[in-house]
């Protein structure tokens, strides 16, 4: 009688593995099967669109950046509605004022999900830290955006905005031109910030060899977004073996030599200037000094760790929220030459021909403020925030959502509500006048989020984009080009698709 293959002393360990491989895959599938059962009971006071897709959910409409769909689903189901990234996860949508009151007020730590794809970027910063922790950090850095301090900033951003509009003269002269301005305005951007934060001349707006930092910063952001929405690519293991991780690896490598070189030359400059007793030639501390004496003065509890993550951290804020909201007012201005003209006058009035701007001028620019505010509405650089519920939350309305659901404060659906704003499509600065404010909800507009973890640079992003409006309009009348209409799309942050590409025309 012929022996079967399964009793065969060399095949039994094979069949062993195969039988354990397949409990294996059981397992897990049962305990899939029981997630989406739990989150199909826990969304049940929740209707929302039926998934686009019986796999991937709804993450197509978010991937590629759907916001006509998005502000429909807005109309339809008031307050929040469940998106599923896939069969088995779901980020529960939020854009009701009193929903992100209740949401904001609380200490949930950020999303597992793009905080953890972030963290090869990025380390452990401000943007993903919580609980004491995050406390710390945040105590630490707040000094570096103390008032006295930006005011020493303001001369210093209109020098870094005049270098780029200096190149815009040379490209224009005195014909109106089509300029695609997106990339100047990050890289004077990426200028301001290494000036201001870091007490750095890089030359970066003229010298091509910076281009790269500005490009690799597009390219990652892209990376982990699309991350994000491919639920296969949440496995650290599947992504590994992927074009795109390999992509990123050098993206990461050629960011942080970047970072690295930044932190080098400080230590060495105050190496060097507490050996000889000098000072140095900077008339105030700025980021990364506060940085650097906080990790002296912490030790081990602000570690080299800790300082590169808050570097990398302030580096990506800092250069493309500013870089994109200013981008956004530029196109809003262009498409409403009336709120163009009228901003151009109160600067005029204020600056004369442009030749010193100050803090105290900052302060006079009324209409431009709301003008810059309404963009922020509109085009909010940030538009959206995910938390993972520590603790069961129940909104105003009595419904609630368990521990460990996964929130998103949509601030782009919750500014284009039209329960909260009306005609949210329409470019109104006049919602930001002193009459209008005790009108509006206190969680109506977030584009620096809100509560104990609102943005910590908003003051600083608010100053940039004051300087940089006041000097372009100073030197330049805006025009949209109507053969290449602007198409945003999400990457992270948001972003033009295919550039912003502006006509200017000189103001003799």
């Amino acid at each position: 009688m012929e022996t079967s293959w399964l009793e065969m002393r060399w095949a039994r360990p094979f069949y062993l593995v195969f039988v354990s491989f397949l409990t294996l895959v059981l397992l897990q599938a049962i305990k899939l099967f029981l997630r989406r059962q739990q989150l199909l009971r826990d969304l049940r006071p929740f209707p929302g669109p039926s998934p686009l897709h019986w796999l991937t959910g709804h993450q197509k409409l978010f991937r590629d950046g759907d916001f006509e769909s998005i502000e429909e689903f807005v109309k339809k189901y008031p307050c929040g509605f469940p998106a599923w990234i896939g069969p088995f996860e779901v980020f529960f949508q939020i854009y009701d004022p009193d929903y992100a009151k209740t949401f904001l007020s609380r200490t949930d730590p950020k999303s597992q999900y793009l905080y953890r794809f972030l963290a090869s970027l990025l380390g452990e910063g401000l943007l993903s830290l919580h609980g004491i922790r995050w406390s710390q950090h945040r105590r630490l850095i707040t000094p570096a955006f103390n008032f006295n301090i930006l005011k020493s900033h303001t001369s210093v951003m209109a020098q870094s905005v005049n270098v780029m509009l200096d190149k815009w003269e040379k490209v224009c002269g005195a014909q109106e031109s089509v300029l695609e301005v997106f990339e100047d305005i990050s890289l004077m951007s990426l200028d301001t910030l290494m000036k201001c934060t870091f007490s750095r001349e890089t030359n970066c707006q003229i010298n091509s060899s910076h281009d790269h930092y500005a490009k690799g910063l597009c390219e990652s952001s892209e990376i982990v977004y699309n991350r994000l929405f491919r639920f296969l690519y949440h496995s650290d293991i599947i992504f590994k073996f992927s074009p795109e991780k390999r992509r990123l690896q050098k993206i990461i490598k050629t960011l942080h030599q970047y970072t690295d070189q930044i932190i080098r030359e400080r230590r060495k400059a105050l190496k060097d200037e507490k050996e000889h007793g000098k000072t140095g030639n900077r008339k105030f501390r700025d980021f990364l000094d506060i940085l650097l004496s906080a990790q002296d003065e912490h030790g081990n509890s602000f570690s080299d760790a800790d300082l590169y993550a808050e570097v990398n951290t302030f580096m990506v804020a800092g250069q493309d929220t500013v870089g994109g909201s200013l981008a956004w007012l530029l196109h809003l201005l262009a498409q409403n030459p009336e709120h163009q003209e009228r901003c151009r006058e109160e600067i005029m009035d204020i600056l004369g021909d442009g030749s010193s701007i100050t803090w105290d001028h900052l302060g006079e620019m009324t209409y431009t403020t709301m003008c810059i505010k309404e963009s922020l509405r509109l085009c909010p650089t940030v538009f959206s925030l995910a938390r993972q519920l520590s603790q069961p939350i129940t909104f105003p309305d009595g419904r609630s959502l368990p521990a460990g659901v996964t929130v998103s404060l949509n601030i782009w659906g919750l500014h284009h509500n039209p329960a909260v704003w009306e005609n949210p499509q329409v470019f109104d600065p006049l919602r930001f006048s002193p009459d209008n404010y005790d009108k509006r909800h206190s969680h109506s507009f977030l584009p620096f989020s809100g509560g104990p973890r609102n943005c910590i640079g908003q003051h600083f992003a608010m100053t940039e984009l004051k300087v940089a409006i006041a000097m372009i309009l100073l030197r330049f009348k805006i025009t949209p080009d109507p053969t290449r209409p602007l198409t945003i799309v999400p990457k992270i942050l948001l972003k033009p698709k295919n550039g912003l590409y502006l006509s200017l025309k000189k103001i003799s």
